[in-house]
């Protein structure tokens, strides 16, 4: 198990305009690991998330103060390339949003836009990815069929191979399952289990019984404040702080 760093923030704050949506988290994520994200709806896990790719830079009154490093080097730094960040931190979103392509052109759209034009290349990159995601099975026979065919968990499936096409180092993941039935859930949940020995995963969920199924770490957040931050087992059985105990076990949020 490894304790390298991957990804961190240093006394972090987000705005929208004059909101502080996010107050001084310091968080650290080690590589390799699956660390999930918890706390009621608006408490700022989805803000949090989409700020260490910087997927918030499009909304114009958004602006971070603090910083959130990967690899050592402040993802919000000056000469930074947004685009590179966001090949090296890929997300996946609570709802499957494929795009109205073809299945293998909605894996390969990240790839081309690259600038990969080789055929060859792209099939095998396209195949490694789907068979990364564990849809590769289900897709095959159906490369030119919609990928709005496909079921809404296999739809998620392949948004995921679609993120781990361009290799990232790191997947964010918002509520992942939150919009599949129970046995795409479990799909999903295994698939997180496996791709962490390729990839330091982050995720977000509301589901308490998901987040001590997949993650290692556990970082609890309320109203925009990191509360509690521990071993996922820990956190679970023997919490620290009474409020992450109440919220843990149903009493609010």
């Amino acid at each position: 198990m490894s304790n390298e760093i991957k990804m961190a923030t240093k006394n972090m704050s987000f705005y929208y305009g004059d909101f502080k949506a996010l107050d001084d988290i310091t968080l650290e994520f080690q590589k390799n690991r699956v660390s999930a994200l918890i706390g009621p709806s608006g408490c700022g896990k989805s803000t949090f998330l989409r700020a260490l790719n910087r997927m918030n830079d499009i909304i114009p009154s958004a602006r971070v103060e603090g910083q959130v490093l990967l690899d050592g080097e402040d993802v919000y730094g000056p000469n930074v390339d947004v685009v590179e960040i966001r090949k090296r931190v890929g997300m996946v979103f609570q709802k499957p949003n494929p795009f109205p392509k073809t299945i293998f052109n909605d894996v390969a759209y990240g790839l081309r836009i690259r600038g990969i034009k080789n055929r060859r290349e792209l099939e095998d990159r396209v195949e490694a990815s789907l068979k990364a995601a564990a849809i590769w099975d289900e897709v095959k026979d159906r490369f030119n069929k919609s990928a709005l065919s496909l079921s809404g968990g296999q739809q998620q499936r392949l948004c995921i191979a679609r993120a781990l096409a361009v290799e990232p180092e790191v997947l964010l993941m918002d509520e992942p399952a939150s919009a599949l039935d129970p046995i795409a859930t479990q799909k999903i949940e295994e698939l997180i289990r496996e791709l962490k020995q390729r990839y330091t995963i982050i995720i977000v969920t509301h589901n308490m019984q998901q987040a001590a199924r997949v993650s290692d770490v556990t970082a609890f957040f309320y109203i925009g404040k990191l509360i509690e931050v521990d071993e996922t087992e820990m956190m679970f059985t023997r919490p620290s702080l009474k409020q992450t105990e109440d919220y843990i076990t149903g009493r609010f949020g």
